[in-house]
């Protein structure tokens, strides 16, 4: 209920999405916990690529940032520490994708979808998946990795409890995401030097455009 007055108090735009649908440019979602690295590899993929890289997190801060009656919007339901409904952050998606679609060989929707729910309304509103890149790591050495960032980022959560309550969060809501799109995901061991993942990234999108030219 709650969700359904909040995207009632965020007026959704009337968004045309059939220019991203029938581009057929790829688009590949890409899921791993905090620390696996996967922003390292946006990076190279976007290098090698030229790929747009999306943030979600990055878009409604921006959109915050802006000032605009949907930032003011937002800005209060997150200071109410309420969540922003599944609608407003695909708008805001679909509206950047769209904008990037003339120079875009493809977009990587980087930790997208959060939960089934988000991936089954992109798929119905944009267009569907083409790949899922899973970025998996054992919570060990994600901590690790998370508590020596800690070291030297200064970041709060960067601590051992709040860690631990982010992991939680991750499997608990990516676990049915990457069992809904089991046939269109590439889980990569995110354990090994950063070369070596991205020769799985690179053998996993080639074989994408392969299959789409």
């Amino acid at each position: 209920m709650a969700l359904l007055l909040l995207a009632a108090q965020i007026e959704r735009k009337q968004i045309d999405s059939t220019p991203l649908r029938e581009s057929g440019v790829p688009i590949i979602w890409v899921l791993g916990g905090p620390g696996s690295g996967k922003g390292t590899q946006c990076e190279r993929i976007v290098a090698k690529y030229g790929f747009t890289h999306l943030s979600s997190g990055d878009l409604l801060r921006a959109e915050v940032q802006s000032g605009s009656p949907r930032g003011q919007q937002l800005n209060a339901t997150m200071e109410r520490g309420e969540l922003v409904p599944l609608e407003v952050v695909l708008d805001l998606l679909k509206e950047a994708m769209l904008t990037k679609l003339s120079s875009s060989k493809g977009y990587l929707l980087d930790g997208y979808p959060r939960e089934a729910a988000q991936g089954e309304q992109f798929e119905s509103e944009v267009a569907p998946c083409s790949l899922v890149l899973f970025f998996n790591c054992s919570d060990a050495t994600l901590t690790e990795r998370l508590l020596k960032r800690g070291q030297s980022s200064g970041r709060v959560d960067d601590n051992e409890e709040t860690i631990k309550k982010r992991l939680n969060t991750f499997h608990q809501h990516s676990k049915p995401v990457i069992e809904k799109y089991a046939s269109k995901c590439k889980d990569i061991n995110a354990e090994r030097a950063p070369d070596d993942i991205f020769k799985d990234v690179e053998t996993s999108i080639d074989a994408l455009l392969a299959a789409k030219a």
